[in-house]
């Protein structure tokens, strides 16, 4: 169990959320929601310890695992004792064990190896090694990196090693903040079977909504400056939230026709001889006063991609025997025709080359043999994965004049207009693009592809540093799309959305599938 006792928490003049006590239950997998902004890593931290709330206090059960962000810290480290690491009482006895034994023996150091031999035994410390193995192979991470140092490995098995050391220990509450982040399909679906089968506590913080509705059976709502808890899924939430606005809005509409009624009877009559009548009124009246609802900080941004008038051919994109190596082959004679209206996700592990292939499908880089020909009258909008290569955050000015410079014969009502769209009303439509946070970049090059019009989209991640609302947007969006669209994402409600075609990089080799991602799927089990 782990309980919040009045905590709230202020950033400036800026309320997260205030004076909150909300009790998290053991068997219970909560999924922690709000847009971007909201608070919930901030809450995250706060629970951890590693960030102080304004006022309050946290009780915590005495064993925690949570998803550390400071890899670097562990760079040198072993992968299989970086995991093991995620026990702090275990991992503190095995080291000290380690330091005594090279000492000279004496009746002292006996007695305390004899003491920290009990404390190996009650942490499972001699099966600690094979325990992490379990779920090093279990998140894709093959024997021959566990001896190696964690900063020698893979940027995403470094990622998947963090989330192993959360899971580590048997901890009775899990706080994961973006567990999936770094994970392919088949590694999200294994952490999905070990999370059914936890029985602590689970907090979790995620923007794949297929996620968390396999995962969670609550969710814990930030909004309205508190945090609201509801029984089920993430989907079975916004049914619940969204009934219980809407019957109060239409509680308070009632309210206001019935005083309106009142109201007009006390103008008639509130001088003449039905004082009582008039009285009576005026005290339903004050009864009767709608309730002050609060604004919902829920947004979701209205994303539409609708192709110029210029239609490309019936081919769009060809790709010819190409290949890609960088220190070792990443993409060895691949070939493929895109066509006019093609729907296409792409899929598979981190470092298989889905990037490679759609650099090259862009032509932001080029094959070391083999041709990609771009078809007739063929107009690409560009999502780099990497933001940097798109919007250069060096530079001194304002998201406005970003997108202006992208079209500059757009009208500056054209320019408002998409930057409103994507949530940048007011004066957020002059932030600095330094200053952006990721989810306002991510936006920003999405507000860019909806006012250039392309009739080909190549997308990857678009869906990374997103909150659930804005993915859904960006779904719907794809979905709406007349033009071809080719999008390489981990998130299986956007894919299984919008795709008919896959492009799924395995390790037996890439393959092309006619067909949705559930059916895909289907052919690989």
């Amino acid at each position: 169990m782990l309980t919040l006792n009045k905590i709230s928490k202020k950033i400036g003049s800026r309320i997260l959320f205030e004076d909150v006590t909300a009790t998290f239950n053991a068997k219970n997998r909560y999924g922690l929601t709000g847009p971007n902004g909201a608070g919930k890593s901030t809450l995250l931290k706060i629970m951890m310890g590693l960030e102080e709330p304004t006022s309050g206090s946290v009780t915590l059960p005495s064993r925690i695992g949570f998803l550390r962000q400071n890899i670097e810290d562990f760079a040198k480290n072993k992968v299989i004792d970086t995991v093991i690491m995620g026990n702090d009482r275990l991992w503190n006895t095995l080291t000290e064990r380690e330091l005594l034994y090279e000492k000279e023996m004496t009746d002292e150091i006996g007695m305390r190896l004899g003491d920290l031999e009990e404390i190996v035994a009650d942490e499972d410390g001699y099966t600690a090694e094979s325990d992490a193995e379990i779920l090093l192979i279990g998140m894709g991470i093959p024997a021959e990196f566990h001896g190696k140092e964690l900063g020698s490995v893979p940027t995403d098995f470094q990622f998947r090693v963090m989330l192993c050391q959360a899971l580590f220990g048997n901890p009775e509450a899990l706080l994961l903040d973006e567990p999936t982040n770094h994970l392919d399909l088949e590694s999200i679906t294994w952490l999905e079977n070990f999370l059914h089968n936890f029985n602590g506590t689970l907090i979790v913080v995620s923007h794949d909504r297929h996620f968390l509705n396999s995962v969670t059976t609550n969710i814990a709502d930030i909004d309205y400056d508190t945090i609201i808890i509801y029984s089920g899924n993430y989907d079975e939430m916004i049914v619940a939230k969204t009934s219980v606005r809407d019957r109060s809005e239409s509680e308070n509409k009632s309210k206001e026709k019935k005083i309106s009624q009142l109201q007009d009877f006390v103008s008639r009559f509130g001088a003449g001889s039905r004082a009582s009548q008039v009285q009576s009124r005026l005290r339903e009246i004050n009864k009767l006063q709608p309730q002050d609802l609060k604004k919902s900080n829920i947004e979701r941004p209205y994303i539409r991609f609708i192709p110029g008038d210029i239609q490309p051919g019936k081919i769009v994109l060809t790709a010819d025997e190409i290949s890609k190596s960088y220190d070792e082959p990443v993409i060895t004679d691949f070939s493929c025709e895109i066509m006019r209206g093609d729907k296409i996700g792409v899929i598979g592990a981190n470092g298989r080359g889905k990037t490679t292939l759609l650099k090259m499908l862009a032509q932001a880089i080029s094959p070391d043999s083999g041709e990609v020909k771009k078809g007739h009258q063929v107009d690409i909008g560009y999502f780099s994965q990497n933001h940097n290569d798109v919007i250069d955050k060096s530079k001194k000015i304002e998201a406005f004049d970003w997108l202006k410079t992208q079209k500059t014969k757009a009208y500056d009502q054209d320019i408002r207009g998409v930057l409103g769209k994507m949530l940048f009303a007011g004066d957020d439509a002059f932030k600095e693009i330094s200053k952006l946070s990721g989810g306002e970049t991510a936006r920003l090059i999405l507000a860019k592809l909806i006012l250039l019009e392309n009739n080909v989209l190549i997308l990857d991640e678009p869906n990374n540093h997103l909150d659930l609302e804005s993915v859904s947007a960006l779904s719907w969006g794809l979905e709406e799309f007349k033009g071809t669209a080719i999008v390489a994402s981990h998130d299986r409600d956007l894919i299984g959305n919008f795709a008919t075609k896959i492009i799924a990089f395995e390790k037996d080799g890439i393959h092309i599938f006619d067909g949705n991602l559930e059916e895909y799927l289907a052919t690989r089990v």
